[in-house]
């Protein structure tokens, strides 16, 4: 998979969050996006999704341009607080979400919960869940499916260093089976460590990329 952005500019109430930006993405790499708060990142994450459309530019998948209302094919993703129905289980959840497409069986679901280091057969209610455990189920929500494009947006808060490692795991074998890996991030060494290319934002531009210092 290939993805691109050809001077995407997103404008929302007269501000302009997107600026001409122009990037392209290629699979089985981890692409580090790095900036302050405001300078763009969660709006990037968006665009590659599908979430929001272009005031100017446009998002192409393979050479074929994103419509509006529609959504890259193979895409997980985790982007601020992710939400899920209070009084079911985990796993309750993931199995109705992965009723959606169809892609993911019980036993796949099951596995991309152990794998964030949550019990599939814990049945307490999401409700009950602590910051990290929920941070972790939408970890395990955004790469059941194997996606091909995979954006999260600060994916290691709230996470204990066991909790990071284990996610770093995650990210590398996504990288290892060809998907595109798109982080947004402050400050973790740890994560940053994974970047086969970092993109810094300010005010919505592009305004720096350098070759990441993969481990």
């Amino acid at each position: 998979m290939q993805v691109q952005l050809k001077d995407y500019t997103k404008v929302i109430q007269n501000t302009t969050v997107l600026d001409r930006v122009n990037l392209a993405l290629e699979s089985g790499r981890i692409y580090g996006v790095k900036g302050k708060n405001g300078s763009g990142k969660t709006m990037l994450l968006r665009a590659l999704a599908g979430l929001i459309y272009p005031t100017a530019g446009e998002v192409l998948i393979d050479g074929v341009p994103l419509k509006k209302g529609f959504f890259p094919p193979s895409v997980g993703v985790l982007i601020e607080t992710p939400s899920f129905v209070p009084n079911r289980s985990g796993l309750s959840n993931l199995l109705e979400i992965a009723e959606i497409k169809g892609e993911a069986s019980p036993k796949t679901v099951a596995r991309a919960l152990s794998a964030v280091g949550l019990d599939p057969s814990d049945r307490r209610p999401v409700r009950k869940y602590s910051l990290g455990m929920r941070q972790r189920l939408g970890i395990a929500c955004a790469v059941m499916e194997r996606p091909k494009l995979l954006l999260l947006d600060e994916p290691v808060n709230a996470l204990d260093p066991a909790g990071v490692q284990m996610t770093c795991r995650i990210f590398e074998d996504a990288r290892a089976h060809g998907s595109i890996v798109v982080i947004a991030c402050h400050d973790s060494e740890e994560v940053e460590g994974l970047f086969d290319e970092r993109i810094d934002l300010a005010a919505g531009k592009i305004i720096g990329k350098q070759t990441g210092s993969r481990r």
